[in-house]
């Protein structure tokens, strides 16, 4: 069975914790991720790009220039989209963009995505994460004595103004429960900060 040491706020090591073998496999399923992924980043797409055809464009009514006899092209409406200030042919128009993703795959793409931090020894467990500080000085010397400084995740069991506060101050720092985490914030950040309560909810939980 894997073990990680466990470290107070301060840095220092105070234990250690084993990880669920059959959760912490070490199995990353890298094409899981990908599709995984690739639904997340389509879900937050809001479809509303937009583009008027011939028919939705003001003007046009009055044909330009009669059939023939001209010597010029036959036009039946300065809004053709051969011309400029003319409709768009083929454009885009409002649509929805949200694939589902099972909840079978989504747990494993979690599952996936935290094996692949462990095995590159970005996840961190603290004992105590309700000791952290208020103050957004003293957040920051938190994180640099966790080695968590470059875009961590915090993972914590339950909300609370003492993480979210400094946390909003430092740019690329982020505060999840345990039940709202998924592949997409795993991989988007650095290091993975779990408090010890919430990584064995997250396992009770999620286990698949």
């Amino acid at each position: 069975m894997k073990t990680i040491s466990v470290h107070d706020i301060k840095g220092k090591v105070t234990g250690k914790v084993s990880l669920d073998e059959g959760y912490f496999n070490s199995k990353v399923n890298r094409p899981l991720l990908h599709q995984a992924v690739l639904i997340y980043q389509a879900n937050k797409r809001g479809g509303r790009a937009s583009t008027k055809t011939r028919g939705e464009v003001r003007g046009g009514g009055r044909k330009p220039w009669r059939q023939k006899g001209t010597g010029r092209a036959r036009v039946g409406s300065i809004r053709s989209p051969l011309w400029r200030g003319g409709g768009v042919v083929f454009g885009p128009h409002p649509r929805q963009f949200r694939p589902k993703l099972p909840k079978d795959i989504k747990a494993q793409a979690l599952k996936a995505s935290l094996n692949a931090k462990v095995k590159d020894n970005e996840f961190i467990v603290l004992d105590n994460i309700s000791e952290t500080p208020a103050k957004t000085k003293k957040f920051v010397l938190f994180l640099k004595a966790v080695k968590a400084e470059k875009r961590p995740l915090l993972v914590v069991e339950k909300y609370s103004p003492q993480f979210l506060r400094p946390a909003r101050n430092i740019p690329g720092v982020a505060v999840k429960t345990f039940n709202t985490i998924c592949a997409l914030d795993v991989l988007t950040h650095g290091k993975i900060v779990f408090s010890k309560q919430a990584l064995e909810n997250l396992v009770k939980l999620r286990k698949v």
